[in-house]
């Protein structure tokens, strides 16, 4: 889901600055941007952010700074001049007059280095902790306004699925009374005479076709995911993977329905239920 926090914390003459953002996503990606000195951190920033994000990219970046304002770190000239005069010969050499710039030899190992004061990384944790559930608190607040939002979208999608499946029960029975009838007309047209609606081989016709035009079952599981739906909306967890996996079982009644029906108007309510559920499952995937 799509959010974004931020939190600072100033502790022990250091201060924190941790910014997060988020964008919908079906799987889980978690990017961390750490200053060097803090690097060893990483895994317990992705442990942290891991028990609140579980779906979604989430980038994570953290700013840090002495109290005087200056990065905890020093400029090694000596190593700096060292690298510069192996790039000179080397360029002379080639018979070049390139010289090695100042964004080529900070980059290169050695030449910046932190200083004692962030030498211990896991002493400036609490700092960077603080920051960070400051951050992910903010974070959160945004995320959850969106996903009231999409619940209230999804809501209508399970609504017009409700509406179309009532309508496709209520028509069932009514495609078998005109198929019997049907069936009737066509056996007279045919010339044979005494042809009944109670006759055993048309009754037996009946009963196969309502055998295979049966959609009780699935019309009933399809309640049964509505009710799952209303589960996942009163869950405290993670519910977007439920929300996918139910969206995969309603297409699974919804074609079997569709492979059944003989009829035009069930028909036409079987692209509604599509056309819904598509949407449905589009929304899903932005659900943690």
């Amino acid at each position: 889901m799509t959010g974004q926090g931020r939190g600072e914390v100033a502790r022990d003459g250091v201060q924190v600055a941790v910014e997060i953002r988020g964008v919908n996503r079906r799987q889980a990606e978690l990017v961390v941007f750490l200053p060097p000195e803090l690097a060893s951190l990483e895994n317990k920033v992705r442990d942290t952010v891991g028990k609140s994000v579980s779906r979604g990219r989430c980038d994570v970046r953290v700013s840090w700074q002495s109290a005087a304002g200056k990065t905890p770190a020093r400029i090694n000239a000596a190593m700096a001049r060292a690298y510069a005069a192996e790039f000179a010969a080397l360029s002379a050499s080639l018979g070049r007059a390139e010289v090695a710039s100042l964004d080529l030899l900070a980059r290169l190992p050695g030449v910046v280095q932190s200083t004692d004061e962030a030498t211990d990384s896991d002493a400036q944790w609490p700092a960077l902790e603080a920051a960070l559930a400051g951050a992910l608190k903010t974070f959160d607040q945004t995320r959850r306004r969106e996903g009231e939002a999409l619940e209230r979208d999804l809501a209508e999608r399970i609504d017009a699925l409700r509406a179309a499946v009532t309508r496709v029960r209520a028509r069932s029975p009514e495609v078998l009374a005109r198929y019997r009838e049907a069936l009737v007309q066509r056996i007279r047209a045919a010339g044979i005479e005494g042809a009944r609606a109670d006759d055993d081989r048309v009754a037996k016709e009946i009963v196969l076709f309502a055998d295979r035009s049966d959609i009780a079952e699935e019309t009933a599981r399809l309640e049964s995911h509505f009710v799952q739906w209303e589960d996942c909306r009163k869950a405290t967890d993670a519910v977007g993977r439920k929300l996918d996996f139910l969206a995969q079982e309603m297409n699974r009644e919804i074609n079997t329905i569709g492979s059944k029906a003989n009829d035009a108007a069930i028909s036409a309510d079987v692209v509604a239920l599509k056309t819904e559920l598509e949407r449905f499952r589009e929304q899903a995937q932005n659900i943690e």
